[in-house]
């Protein structure tokens, strides 16, 4: 059993756990831990306070105890909000608080991006253009060529956690741009595990999404690899591993 932990502020879309847990097929825990986020804002003063150390730290216990082999921030507007290097900062801080591997949502979609071989992405966020922006010019620092940015201009998590499959879908739609090789929709609040083998087949191109990015990211660091169709094009990139 590979037990995998995660760091999720609030409750909105964290329902997509389970649902990726059993789309694995595999012997593979999920174990979820919510952080206080202070403020349910997508602007950046709330996002920073929500991605602090301290709130990170004070949810790394409970995650020791159930035998987690590595951790991930779950919240993409929370860490890029940081910036390239203090997005750095906060992983490393939080690797050395939870005595493990760790990393970000953030960090996921770069590395997502790179495993599929892509360097030109449309993105779909939820946000407000300029926390939208914020994580374009992330992607950039990482090496991506962002061709097209579509906010939605939704202020909270629990507003995006209300969406169902036609508002993802339009989402996807408007970001899409011809010269894009990805989609990516980067919100942890947006529901999206049930959706992501429709969306590829209907825009034709891979799409990331935040909460299936955030688990991919968690088994890289456990070092295992599960090949899991339902999940998208980015877990059948890698061979089937057998329990």
């Amino acid at each position: 059993m590979t037990a995998l932990g995660f760091l999720y502020p609030g409750h909105s879309a964290e329902d997509d756990y389970p649902r990726i847990e059993q789309l694995l097929g595999s012997d593979v825990r999920l174990d979820l831990v919510h952080t206080d986020m202070g403020e349910d804002a997508h602007r950046v003063d709330a996002l920073l306070e929500m991605g602090s150390a301290e709130r990170l730290a004070a949810g790394v216990g409970e995650l020791r105890m159930s035998g987690a082999e590595s951790v991930v921030w779950a919240c993409t507007s929370g860490s890029f909000v940081y910036g390239w290097e203090g997005a750095h900062e906060q992983v490393r801080a939080l690797a050395l608080a939870a005595g493990m591997p760790a990393s970000s949502t953030s960090f996921a979609f770069a590395h997502a991006v790179r495993e599929l071989g892509a360097s030109r992405v449309a993105v779909g966020a939820t946000y407000p253009d300029d926390v939208a922006s914020l994580f374009a010019e992330f992607l950039r620092a990482a090496g991506v060529e962002v061709t097209a940015v579509r906010g939605a201009g939704i202020i909270t998590a629990a507003e995006v956690g209300t969406w169902g499959q036609e508002e993802v879908f339009a989402l996807a739609r408007e970001a899409d741009s011809v010269d894009a090789e990805a989609v990516l929709l980067p919100d942890t609040a947006l529901h999206t595990a049930a959706h992501i083998p429709a969306l590829e087949k209907e825009l034709g191109k891979p799409v990331l999404t935040a909460n299936q990015v955030t688990v991919w990211e968690a088994l890289r660091l456990a070092d295992r690899r599960v090949n899991a169709p339902a999940l998208g094009t980015l877990f059948t990139r890698e061979p089937i591993v057998q329990a």
